[in-house]
């Protein structure tokens, strides 16, 4: 079957576990590079680049295996949407913290942590659950 073919009949477990683990890697090294720029002054600051490697890992073993597809790959998933979540909110209080807050917002929300930014593992964890959910392409 065509990866078209796929696409129309809802079979896309291994190209969207291929697509969280492509996208995992890479995210979490600017994360770091960002990060490292901010010192790492938070210590969560540290969990999302610890847990992008395991959510690479995740989502090769989904590509692999189906079973992985069900089991690692949502787990690692949601942990990884629920840390981005976690890293808008503590972004936004980051801006909020700088002198003037969200009043003086045309600065601070240039200036400070970019708000938004950690939707982007939201994003990719969000991918890597609809992988677990959606049905396994055939092997032909």
């Amino acid at each position: 079957m065509s990866v078209l073919a796929n696409l129309r009949c809802g079979r896309t477990q291994k190209l969207l576990s291929a697509a969280t683990a492509a996208s995992a890697l890479p995210l979490g090294a600017e994360i770091y590079i960002n990060h490292y720029g901010g010192s790492f002054g938070n210590k969560w600051m540290w969990t999302p680049v610890a847990l992008s490697p395991a959510l690479t890992a995740a989502g090769l073993a989904g590509v692999r295996s189906e079973r992985a597809a069900h089991t690692v790959l949502p787990a690692l998933s949601a942990l990884f949407l629920i840390d981005g979540l976690a890293g808008v909110y503590f972004h936004l209080r980051g801006v909020a913290r700088k002198p003037g807050g969200f009043a003086e917002a045309s600065y601070n929300l240039v200036m400070g942590p970019p708000a938004f930014a950690p939707g982007s593992l939201a994003m990719v964890g969000a991918i890597g659950i609809m992988a677990s959910l959606s049905r396994r392409e055939g092997d032909a």
